[in-house]
């Protein structure tokens, strides 16, 4: 791993992680193990990230809430927390009521422009919002493909194939390849 880049862990909450979830996915064991090396080999430039809705939700956010009452749950809802094999990767958690997660809280700790390593989940949601902003703010990003968990295999592929049309901003690569 490249020593400048910051291991963004995008979301590894119980919402979807647990196959009994509306938002489960069902790829999500399979990412543990990759994250965790990855994780290792990136130490403090670790950062993890969490989903929360907002408190006062407006516009499409009051809508989307409605569609999916079941995750309208204060922050400290249990539904929300980390899974308890993800939890120990970082003391940097930054909780947002967004899909992407780049902003003002997690530029604060990588910096403006930084190099993103990303992994988590859903692919097909937060991943790839995380990606298109960050990289649209001017950061370089690599998205490790082995290392993400998508809603479904068909909709991880399919932002897989989108983000891989951004090159030089997005690249995509494996856990090896990020690793060796």
């Amino acid at each position: 791993m490249h020593p400048d880049a910051w291991l963004v862990v995008i979301d590894p909450q119980r919402i979807f992680a647990d196959p009994s979830s509306e938002w489960g996915s069902p790829m999500f064991a399979s990412i543990v193990d990759p994250v965790r090396r990855l994780a290792t080999a990136a130490a403090e430039r670790t950062v993890v990230t969490r989903w929360v809705p907002a408190r006062d939700p407006q516009g499409s956010w009051a809508a989307y809430l409605k569609a999916w009452p079941f995750a309208d749950v204060p922050s400290d809802d249990p539904l929300l927390d980390l899974v308890p094999e993800m939890a120990d990767l970082s003391d940097e958690v930054v909780s947002v009521p967004t899909f992407g997660k780049w902003g003002p809280d997690l530029e604060a700790v990588t910096g403006p422009t930084p190099h993103l390593v990303l992994v988590g989940v859903s692919t097909d949601c937060c991943v790839v919002s995380t990606a298109l902003a960050a990289a649209d703010a001017g950061a370089t990003i690599t998205v490790v493909t082995d290392a993400c968990a998508g809603s479904t295999p068909e909709n991880h592929r399919a932002a897989m194939a989108v983000m891989s049309l951004y090159p030089p901003q997005i690249t995509l690569a494996t856990t090896a390849e990020v690793l060796g």
